[in-house]
């Protein structure tokens, strides 16, 4: 491979030419961070700079503040960069109260922010629709500040989103049962963008790396957290991993005509059931959970009549998932093995030998498929 040309995930970003931004989470965890931090001190750090789960340290500067004796207020203008995000531009606002020592942190929804009315979701029923990964987030620098400045770490955090209400109308989150607005949301703090057209020359570029560099398995990943899995399964190098986000089908065709001894196909267990489906494209907004399809996937593994017509009803894939789950049936492994098969049925024979990996939002491994070529086992 010729020197400095490299491969992987921030290298496909990187030839894309298209800048990143910055989730939801990753503003709210700047907004509360400068509030406590105002309300401990007296003082707004502005620009404020947090740490993000790989390690990069933006820094946002504040639109809005408001320091009272009971709280503060501080808020961010969330950039999506070149992505086009229905919550690009929108101001993301965090309210800290200090409670009695042994407190801890609480989450509250306010204006724009949405609460869980449904089962299904990473969150239970009646919470603020902040996901796990910025609660983290916003935890880790409330300690960090509380440390630093002399604080017990005890506060309320009420998180809200200008106009949230009415973004929230052109996302999935009325569907599955998130009232009220938006959700607070994030694994990396990092928005990849995703222009179809480069980011699918930028997976094209990352096989011919991968090639070049004479590897003979390759992944495609939905994201960060299905690349960790793969490297922990499969211990693959950088330039072996392929940030195929939602454009499962350009991989499978680029790879048909450019060909690697094995590829693994790893992403969440919801929208790798979108391609044993026979989804290409993964998108929320193009392909969407198939309820039906999993009841009949999952009474092809032994699931009886009630539990399917269970499946059939759930609020989402991971819902369905975690039904067949508490009754021993593999739903999981019966997406891997579908899905592997559609991928076979779109290499058309060539010599690739190809396994799904399906895992939950934490990372875990849900569902897993024997490798097999597409001339048989």
């Amino acid at each position: 491979m010729a020197e400095g040309v490299t491969g992987g995930r921030d290298a496909q970003l990187k030839h894309t030419g298209l800048r990143h931004g910055w989730t939801t989470g990753a503003c709210a965890t700047a907004a509360t961070t400068a509030a406590y931090t105002a309300l401990l001190t007296g003082e707004f750090p502005d620009p404020v700079t947090v740490e993000l789960p790989k390690g990069q340290t933006p820094a946002f500067a504040l639109s809005r503040e408001e320091l009272s004796r009971d709280h503060a207020m501080a808020a961010v203008v969330k950039d999506a960069g070149d992505d086009p995000d229905v919550t690009h531009g929108a101001l993301v606002r965090a309210t800290v109260r200090l409670l009695p020592p042994g407190s801890g942190v609480v989450f509250r929804a306010g204006p724009g922010v949405g609460t869980v009315t449904r089962p299904g979701l990473p969150l239970e029923v009646g919470e603020p629709a902040i996901n796990p990964v910025p609660r983290r987030l916003m935890r880790a620098h409330v300690a960090r500040v509380a440390a630093r400045h002399g604080g017990t770490g005890d506060v309320e955090i009420t998180v809200s989103v200008d106009n949230g209400a009415e973004i929230a109308r052109s996302t999935w989150n009325p569907r599955l049962g998130i009232l009220g607005g938006l959700s607070i949301l994030g694994t990396t703090g990092i928005v990849v963008p995703y222009s179809c057209s480069a980011w699918i020359d930028s997976i094209r570029r990352g096989v011919d790396v991968a090639r070049a560099a004479g590897r003979t398995h390759v992944a495609g990943c939905t994201g960060s957290t299905s690349e960790k899995t793969v490297v922990a399964t499969h211990g693959l190098p950088e330039d072996a991993l392929l940030d195929m986000g939602d454009f499962a089908g350009a991989v499978l065709k680029y790879i048909r005509r450019h060909p690697v001894a094995r590829l693994t196909i790893c992403g969440g267990f919801a929208k790798l059931s979108k391609l044993a489906a026979g989804h290409l494209d993964l998108h929320s907004a193009r392909s969407q959970v198939d309820k039906a399809f999993l009841a009949e996937l999952a009474t092809g593994a032994g699931a009886d009549a009630a539990l399917a017509a269970r499946v059939a009803a759930a609020n989402t894939g991971l819902e369905a998932l975690r039904l067949c789950e508490s009754r021993g049936v593999a739903l999981g492994d019966a997406v891997a093995r579908r899905a592997r098969d559609e991928a076979l049925a779109v290499l058309r024979g060539a010599p690739v030998e190809v396994d799904v990996i399906c895992i939950d939002r934490a990372g875990a491994v849900v569902g897993r498929s024997e490798p097999r070529h597409s001339g048989g086992e």
